[in-house]
């Protein structure tokens, strides 16, 4: 349509929050692009820029106007409008009276329901830049703002305080105030490069001008993607591989408006401390990028991104030198210092950490789990005492000075100081593998002993916050049992453990006081674990009703359970699957609705006709084959072998009557059919399949 224009909007502020700012830009969006929908406006595209003083919005192709509307307001039904003599009733005029007309001016509406009187009324469409400031004002009152500022000596508030405001309609200003300001057609650039006004004469020239003349790359994506390849091109000329951390790329993405990369270095006595340790003070304290060899061994260089082209970076990079010299000494400090004493030492400390006041302290949790861990890793073939051991150290690192300035390093110190302090290899890996996984997608435990450490830490941690009560409600999960539930899912099957879940959770509960009665909750515990098994399952796209099948078995061995769920997968693909789902259905309704005693071997001379004779003796040899099979956990083949029993059972349904006025011939049959309906049971239940 002729006519269209683009709409620019800018709101320049003070620097914004870094870690909310793309939160921001796409909340702004969104919310323009429903209001604009809303007025029945409907651009092609909605760009969305972010950059540290400023969010904008290129909305593209926006009529001038709204399309004016008809509206149709019905009122009474025809019989009620009119009296005998055809004169209107108080009906017809006061609903007359309430459109400004006459009745006479009214029309008549037909439809399935009967004829009504109406008004038919056209609503003239508003300008769309009458319409824009109100739109943006909403629009930015709505943001996922926690705490507004006030500025100045007016009442407005927002993130952070505005300076600018750019309402461009084609080559138009919108009139409008905004946060007190009047809206114009000038942005700013960056604040040394070009903090002089800039003149847009339509929205097209908005990014360009900003990045030509403003030096201000608006668009966050591009800016990201620029900060990516200039890091990546310092590393090469450093004969390095940068480390780019997609969280800290976002968040200095946020800082900066023009990106220039540059690259430092630091002394190399510092990598004597753990990389782990040097890294985390590099992204967390100086938003820096570190730097690996090809085989992932640190360097003694950071990558830092500078807000300007400098005359002199040098200068630039001697400053930041100069700032992280005393981090990594901090560092080097804290190593130094912890390792002056065993991990071991830091045992009796745990006594006063309380880890749940009803659940005693972090030391009484890890007695706990050292017998649980101990008991799981010789389940799956490890070797008990390493669990144990690795139990009662792996919360010790918490009390050292490396991980109470750096919280994210449990686990991976104490990996580190384990291993100094001479301890076997599988106890210091589980260490840190014990927290593994820390989120979703996060890696599992790669060794035996740090899954078995991993579970019992997590099981410990279910069936005693459920025992005391507090489980999760709604949002509220301060113990992140969701994650710990999650985890044990992830774990047993992944790493292929054949565990007894139930069983474990009962290892657990007896290993903690009487008072707390964990016995009583553990079988809400296995409930909880399996809501999250579905979650599990749904998510890497198996259907609802299939996971139903196999759970209405209710197996306790994960590794089993998801054995069925693939063999269910396959079988569903079958021809067969269809028939002996309804068939299977079919047979749980027969047998729910008698209450006959039905015997548990099929009499097979009591048998008449060929159908069920014939069945009798396909399940009989069927048995024996597939039996075997299912007690070793190949439910694949076993199903594969159980479809080929839909020819004989779609024969039986077709030719016998079970409910037979014989009650020897009728139990029999009734047994045929329990027999058969077992067999599939102990793989899952196919009546709940859908078609």
């Amino acid at each position: 349509m002729s006519g269209k224009r683009d709409l620019l909007v800018e709101i320049g502020t003070e620097e914004l929050p870094p870690k909310a700012l793309r939160r921001l830009s796409n909340a702004f969006a969104e919310s323009m692009e429903k209001r604009l929908h809303a007025a029945a406006l409907q651009p092609s595209s909605i760009h969305a820029y972010a950059a540290p003083r400023r969010l904008a919005l290129l909305i593209r192709d926006l009529p001038p106007n709204q399309q004016d509307r008809e509206t149709v307001r019905r009122g009474p039904a025809l019989a009620a409008a009119f009296d005998d003599d055809g004169c209107p009733t108080q009906a017809a005029i006061g609903f007359a009276r309430s459109c400004a007309v006459d009745v006479e001016q009214l029309d008549q509406l037909e439809t399935k329901k009967g004829s009504w009187l109406s008004f038919r009324a056209v609503e003239k469409g508003k300008p769309v830049s009458a319409l824009i400031p109100d739109m943006v004002r909403k629009s930015l009152a709505g943001l996922p703002i926690p705490k507004r500022m006030r500025w100045g000596d007016q009442d407005h508030e927002f993130v952070r305080p505005v300076h600018w405001v750019v309402l461009l309609f084609g080559d138009e200003v919108i009139d409008a105030d905004i946060f007190g300001i009047k809206a114009d057609r000038y942005t700013h650039g960056h604040r040394f490069h070009h903090p002089q006004p800039i003149y847009i004469a339509e929205p097209e020239a908005y990014l360009p001008l900003l990045e030509t003349e403003g030096r201000v790359l608006a668009d966050f994506a591009t800016r990201r993607e620029a900060i990516r390849a200039q890091v990546l091109e310092q590393a090469k000329l450093l004969n390095g591989i940068a480390v780019i951390d997609d969280e800290l790329l976002n968040e200095v993405t946020a800082l900066v408006e023009w990106p220039v990369a540059l690259s430092g270095r630091f002394d190399r006595a510092f990598l004597q401390v753990p990389p782990e340790a040097l890294v985390s003070s590099m992204q967390d304290h100086q938003k820096y990028f570190p730097v690996e060899d090809e085989n992932g061994k640190l360097l003694p260089f950071f990558i830092t991104i500078a807000n300007l082209d400098s005359k002199d970076p040098q200068q630039i990079l001697a400053g930041n030198e100069r700032v992280i010299r005393p981090r990594l000494a901090d560092a080097a400090f804290f190593w130094n210092q912890d390792c002056k004493q065993t991990l071991a030492k830091h045992v009796d400390g745990l006594r006063s950490m309380v880890y749940q006041k009803k659940l005693g302290s972090l030391y009484d949790k890890q007695e706990r789990v050292a017998g649980l861990a101990a008991n799981i890793a010789v389940q799956i073939g490890s070797d008990g005492s390493y669990a144990e051991r690795a139990a009662r150290l792996c919360k010790c690192d918490l009390l050292t000075s490396m991980v109470s300035e750096f919280p994210d390093l449990q686990g991976i110190m104490g990996r580190y100081y384990a291993s100094h302090d001479g301890e076997a290899d599988a106890v210091c890996n589980a260490i840190e593998e014990h927290y593994r996984p820390r989120f979703a997608g996060d890696e599992l435990p790669a060794s035996a002993t740090g899954q078995a450490l991993a579970l019992a830490d997590r099981l410990d941690s279910l069936v005693g916050i459920f025992a005391i009560g507090q489980q999760p409600s709604g949002d509220k999960d301060p113990f992140a049992l969701r994650r710990a539930a999650l985890g044990v899912v992830r774990i047993c099957i992944e790493k292929q453990l054949d565990i007894d879940l139930e069983a474990l959770l009962n290892s657990a509960a007896e290993t903690f006081d009487a008072s707390v009665k964990a016995a009583t909750t553990t079988a809400d515990v296995f409930g909880y674990i399996m809501d999250r098994l579905r979650a599990y399952y749904l998510e890497s796209g198996v259907e609802f009703d299939l996971i139903d099948a196999v759970l209405a078995t209710r197996p306790t061995r994960l590794l089993d359970l998801d054995r069925r769920i693939q063999a269910c997968r396959v079988f569903r693909q079958l021809p067969e699957a269809g028939s002996l789902a309804a068939a299977n259905k079919r047979i749980a309704n027969i047998l729910k609705k008698t209450d006959q005693d039905i015997p548990a071997k099929v009499d097979v001379s009591s048998l008449v006709d060929d159908a069920e004779k014939q069945l009798a003796e396909q399940l009989d040899d069927m048995r024996s084959a597939v039996i075997p099979l299912m007690d070793a956990g190949d439910y694949t083949p076993a199903l594969k072998q159980l479809a080929g029993l839909r020819e004989n059972v779609d024969a039986f349904f077709d030719q016998v009557m079970v409910m037979v006025d014989d009650d020897t011939l009728r139990a029999n049959r009734l047994s045929l059919l329990q027999n058969l309906s077992e067999l599939f049971l102990r793989v899952a239940d196919l009546s709940r399949l859908q078609s």
